[in-house]
């Protein structure tokens, strides 16, 4: 028998409710559909392997990184925004990482760290020598915020 009959987190007015972490700030503007997030990384994924081919990775990995599909419902969008990512980290030489990555936001960087640490999840699909060597690279550069901002952030990529 339970010596707590009353549900107190049910009361706690400070709770944050799933729906409530995917509500935009701006105007209260609704989230993206599935499908919504889906074209969306369609588009993105052509725009950024053309820049590639190009040679252009800088752009590629700004606009991989810029607008990640957040939300609920969203795994398929989410799976395919982070090829698009590794695809960009795979194609990168080693001597040209740092400067992409002093080249990009606090909120990018913050953003390429959830990715970095989402293809570590997968060692089969994504390879582990590549995404660790730009962890090492991106902790130099941004320093162990960005890994302690990654870690508590409850929006994921």
């Amino acid at each position: 028998m339970s010596f707590r009959s009353i549900d107190i987190d049910a009361l706690d007015e400070d709770q944050l409710a799933e729906r409530e972490l995917f509500e935009f700030s701006k105007g209260g503007a609704v989230e993206k559909t599935p499908e919504e997030a889906n074209s969306a990384v369609q588009s993105k994924g052509t725009e950024v392997r053309n820049l590639l081919q190009r040679g252009n990775i800088a752009s590629a990995l700004s606009i991989a990184i810029d607008d990640p599909p957040y939300g609920l419902n969203k795994e398929h969008a989410k799976d395919q925004n982070t090829k698009i990512v590794m695809e960009v980290l795979n194609s990168t030489k080693a001597a040209d990482i740092p400067g992409l990555l002093k080249s990009l936001s606090n909120t990018q960087q913050d953003t390429l760290m959830k990715y970095i640490y989402r293809g570590m999840t997968n060692p089969e699909t994504f390879p582990s020598a590549v995404l660790l060597n730009w962890h090492e690279k991106l902790t130099e550069v941004a320093g162990v915020g960005c890994i302690v901002r990654v870690i508590t952030d409850r929006k994921t990529v």
